[in-house]
């Protein structure tokens, strides 16, 4: 069984038991749980539910590891001929949660 749920804004698919990346959550510690803002699909063995826009009944539940910041991403800005340049970098934050249960009531 997985389904594919949207957190934040993110489509992610997602099965029982999968350690996922999901945008930051600031106001969660490791070890709180909470449920995914919206079930788009889910897949069981042998249907397919696929929601306008949202699965009734479908639930997805995750459980809170830890925080951390992706990798870095240089951004360099150039005109050229003009002596313009910019560097500047980005991480992101993010909230890596493990799914602890797909359900359909």
């Amino acid at each position: 069984m997985y389904a594919v749920i949207e957190v934040k804004g993110r489509q992610l698919v997602v099965r029982e038991g999968d350690v996922v990346r999901v945008p930051f959550y600031n106001d969660l510690e490791a070890g709180k749980k909470f449920d995914a803002d919206r079930v788009l699909l889910l897949r069981e063995e042998k249907s397919t539910d696929i929601g306008t826009p949202e699965v009734a009944g479908a639930k997805v539940s995750l459980e809170v590891l830890g925080h951390g910041r992706d990798r870095k991403v240089t951004v360099y800005k150039k005109k050229r001929r003009k002596k313009y340049r910019r560097l500047a970098g980005h991480r992101q934050h993010y909230t890596e949660a493990v799914v602890t249960g797909v359900k359909k009531d």
